[in-house]
């Protein structure tokens, strides 16, 4: 076959642009809402329990069905689950968004999480199906990467104008006009589905399910300080499913999750690079927002602003990472990637209690920087790792492993952080502040500065100025792990992707032709991935890397 014929045409790169669209839009949700909840939870006046499913419903679902379906694309077609998906969205995003009562909007925002699920997989699926070329495939992720990094960064600006512009459903309408968008949009996608796929388990869809649930809740818990033994045996049931789930996809002839695929060394360390480095970027987030309207008193607006050299350095680090590849193995790019980070991070531990712009812009830029190469070529790698077939299950993997990455950065670096607080505060804690206030103090940044207000104002300051040098201790040490997290990352990389390549093996699909993974672009037959055994696919992964 001609070399030219696997390379994209306008149509690709068409359909490219259009799955960028539930790629933004899913990206900007993970933060909107925050900024809601204080005029939602007014109208709505949920207790603090709805309060926190408001906020946790959606996360548990998606995280929890991101694998089966995944898996389900690969059966029923990719494109098919995406428009699916897509009025699902949009469906529940205007329930939510006019929802009279706490328990209608936890319902909606729950469905909005399974949703959610089906588009986030299926769009990195459809990729790796439309691009057969190895450096088209790696720019097109590089994009598909910088999209999600812009939209979580825009999420708190886009957020701050909707609630100052209109009222705090708008966080949930705004998606409706564009799953509109994409579904008018849909015949510039190709179909792509396995030829072979057997039977769709239920079982370990239900058991991925009940392993993610406790799992989530259980790192939740601990991201607020919850040490308490239902945490802990919510964990551990998390773990036993996790187990009983791993154990089944040994033995099932068609499993949900191939594990062969871990024998490739570039599938298996990009994953784990690719993990850490957001486990270690949300984790030190979770303290740059608050150091950022707590301590130096931004607006939101204005703190969401402060995050845009992240924004910009991760776009220009997911398109160049991609480019550099032409001449630099992509090991040696996410390696890199990962110093840059690590630089990042001892910059932001330098940070103090007064504003210092060209510290912070110089150590989110360098972050951004990295996190997007790392992204970028490491997603690249997991879905042109594996067979054609099993993208879809690879790609939900790959979004499963980064939001639990998420989850366990915020709670593991925020709980280290929250105790250095405690232990910081609880050694400069003012003379003359009540005991009753000392222990609202301890909990939180915002409540030691709503106390303080609340003080005569000699004590009031003295107990604000201790709080914030308190947080700013722990941020430091948030920092400070993350540059650990990232160095041993880096070194992961060089020493185990030093010689692998982003190589798809497999055909591409036509736009606007329903393919399967034994047909080339132009419908002659090839030797079908689907089809290849466990070791045989296992022994191309090994090749590539």
């Amino acid at each position: 076959m001609d070399a030219g014929a696997d390379r994209a045409g306008w149509r690709e790169w068409t359909g490219l642009a259009v799955l960028m669209l539930p790629v933004l839009l899913i990206s900007i949700t993970v933060t909107v809402l925050f900024f809601a909840l204080p005029s939602l939870s007014a109208q709505l006046e949920p207790t603090g329990a709805q309060q926190l499913w408001i906020v946790d419903i959606y996360a548990f679902l998606l995280a929890g069905l991101l694998i089966p379906m995944g898996s389900l694309g690969d059966r029923i077609g990719r494109r098919r689950l995406l428009l699916l998906g897509a009025a699902a969205f949009a469906v529940t995003s205007a329930i939510a968004a006019y929802a009279p009562s706490a328990e209608l909007l936890i319902a909606a925002r729950g469905l909005q999480g399974a949703a959610a699920a089906t588009l986030m997989p299926s769009t990195l699926a459809l990729i790796r199906a439309m691009f057969a070329d190895s450096r088209q495939l790696q720019m097109a992720i590089a994009l598909w990467a910088a999209v999600f990094t812009l939209g979580s960064v825009a999420g708190p600006i886009v957020g701050g104008w909707l609630l100052e512009s209109f009222w705090w459903g708008a966080v949930f309408l705004i998606s409706v006009p564009i799953m509109a968008l994409l579904l008018v949009l849909a015949p510039l996608l190709p179909e792509y589905r396995d030829p072979d796929p057997g039977r769709f388990d239920i079982l370990s869809a239900a058991l991925v399910l009940l392993a993610a649930l406790p799992l989530v809740y259980a790192v939740k818990q601990v991201a607020e300080q919850d040490y308490s033994v239902s945490v802990w045996i919510a964990a551990a049931a998390g773990l036993v499913f996790v187990v009983l789930f791993l154990r089944r996809q040994r033995r099932l002839p068609d499993p949900m999750l191939d594990l062969a695929l871990f024998r490739s060394s570039a599938f298996g360390v990009s994953l784990i690079v690719a993990t850490m480095a957001v486990f270690a970027l949300v984790g030190t987030f979770y303290f740059i927002t608050q150091y950022l309207m707590s301590v130096l008193g931004m607006s939101p607006i204005v703190a969401g602003l402060m995050t845009l050299p992240t924004a910009v350095s991760s776009t220009a680090g997911s398109l160049l990472g991609a480019a550099l590849t032409r001449w630099v193995r992509p090991g040696h790019v996410m390696g890199y990637g990962m110093l840059s980070g690590t630089a990042g991070f001892l910059l932001i531990s330098q940070l103090d209690a007064d504003v210092n712009l060209p510290l912070l812009f110089g150590g989110l830029f360098l972050l951004g920087w990295g996190i997007g190469s790392v992204q970028a070529l490491a997603s690249a790698m997991v879905v042109a790792t594996a067979p054609p077939a099993k993208a879809g299950s690879a790609s939900g993997l790959f979004e499963s492993a980064t939001e639990f990455g998420q989850a366990f950065g915020a709670a593991i670096l925020g709980s280290i952080g929250v105790a250095v607080y405690r232990a910081t505060l609880a050694g400069e804690m003012p003379t003359g502040v009540p005991r009753e206030v000392a222990e609202v103090a301890d909990e939180t940044l915002g409540g030691a500065l709503a106390a303080a207000g609340e003080l005569p104002d000699a004590v009031g300051r003295a107990l604000a100025a201790a709080a914030s040098g308190a947080y700013v201790d722990g941020m430091q040490i948030a920092a400070y792990a993350g540059a650990g997290i990232m160095l041993i990352m880096a070194v992961l990389a060089f020493g185990y992707l030093r010689t692998a390549r982003i190589e798809p093996d497999g055909p591409a699909a036509s736009p606007g032709h329903e393919s399967t993974a034994g047909e080339s672009a132009g419908g002659q037959a090839d030797e079908p991935p689907g089809d290849l055994s466990s070791s045989d696919r296992a022994g191309r992964g090994d090749r590539t890397a």
